[in-house]
């Protein structure tokens, strides 16, 4: 692919949902994933999703390393890059069609079921940690986006608002080298979509810092709630495209 060939108007995307996944709490795969599907087929999308998150989670981690928490790294992270390794190498062998639908549901139950219950909280205790990492890992390797459930795991031990964000860039980081090597391995990388990579590493950073710069001037409980409503909408959106294109015969 030709530089001349790049769609602008997808790393204009790929901007705002990296500014929103900082500043919602969600990570930006959660509206990366479905946009960019938008674009490109679903094994295209996690592979780019994968590398795009890569520097975003450096950029955290730098910007809020002072924060980690290593108990919680351990508990949630070690489980996560173990079973994102298995969702990787799990969505090798379901077709494209179903993990979209498959995301598509994700998102509208995530987005609703934090929209009926703000306060809903998981147990803080190391099972659930351990569980919790797992699911998320899990999920992100076949869908392509599980932050929000590690997010869910996360808030149950009442962490600082910096010590939140460093320890989930952190988990997310190994999280992501880890599934970006089973996508490489599966092909999911391919020569048409290199030349988007460098575009998506600098997005990543860029989109880091001026989250970081919205989260500082406004409430991340209201900015979370439009969110939410955001996920829901493109997890609709999601849906429909994959149903209505396999009943009209356009997939």
């Amino acid at each position: 692919m030709a530089l001349k060939d790049l769609s602008f108007l997808f790393l204009v995307f790929a901007l705002i949902a990296e500014v929103i996944g900082t500043v919602g709490g969600f990570g930006s795969s959660v509206f990366f994933v479905p946009i960019a599907n938008m674009y490109f087929d679903f094994q295209t999308v996690l592979g780019l999703t994968a590398l795009f998150h890569l520097s975003s989670n450096l950029s955290k981690i730098a910007l809020f390393r002072k924060g980690l928490d290593k108990k919680l790294l351990l508990y949630i992270g070690g489980p996560s890059v173990v079973f994102v390794i298995v969702g990787g190498i799990a969505s090798a062998y379901i077709d494209a069609a179903y993990l979209e639908i498959g995301l598509g549901i994700f998102l509208i139950g995530l987005s609703v079921l934090f929209l009926i219950n703000s306060h809903l909280k998981v147990k803080a205790n190391k099972r659930e940690a351990v569980t919790g990492g797992a699911l998320s890992g899990f999920v992100a390797g076949m869908l392509g986006t599980g932050g929000a459930i590690r997010g869910l795991t996360m808030a149950a031990f009442n962490l600082e608002k910096n010590a939140f964000i460093a320890t989930s860039a952190f988990i997310d980081f190994f999280v992501d080298l880890s599934r970006s090597v089973v996508y490489v391995i599966n092909g999911y990388v391919t020569s048409e979509v290199l030349i988007y990579i460098p575009f998506l590493l600098v997005i990543g950073i860029v989109g880091t810092y001026i989250g970081r710069y919205i989260l500082s001037h406004i409430s991340q409980d209201s900015f979370k709630k439009i969110s939410l409503i955001l996920i829901l909408i493109i997890g609709v959106t999601t849906l429909l495209n994959v149903v209505l294109g396999n009943i009209l015969g356009l997939e």
